[in-house]
């Protein structure tokens, strides 16, 4: 694939089976754009090596089936702690 920086796909995918990160935690950690992580590991990484990227499809899977559940902790720690703050006030 021409123009595509194949060093850091496989780094993307190696940081992703390595910790369990999420696309938005790599792409911080890399200082990407969400966009391009997901496109690197999806699409561009199946051409690359394609048994790691279904290793990494793996994790990116387990990820989106547990983000409903992430969601729901954040919202709860949210409105907890708007609760704490009309208490104290």
């Amino acid at each position: 694939m021409k123009g595509v920086d194949e060093e850091r796909i496989k780094r993307l995918a190696v940081y992703i089976l390595e910790t369990g990160a999420t696309v938005r935690v790599a792409a911080k950690h890399f200082g990407v754009s969400k966009s391009t992580v997901h496109k690197d590991v999806t699409q561009r990484l199946r051409h690359i090596d394609p048994p790691l990227y279904g290793r990494v499809r793996e994790v990116l899977d387990i990820n989106k089936a547990e983000r409903h559940i992430r969601g729901g902790i954040a919202t709860r720690k949210k409105y907890l702690a708007l609760q704490n703050c009309e208490n104290d006030a």
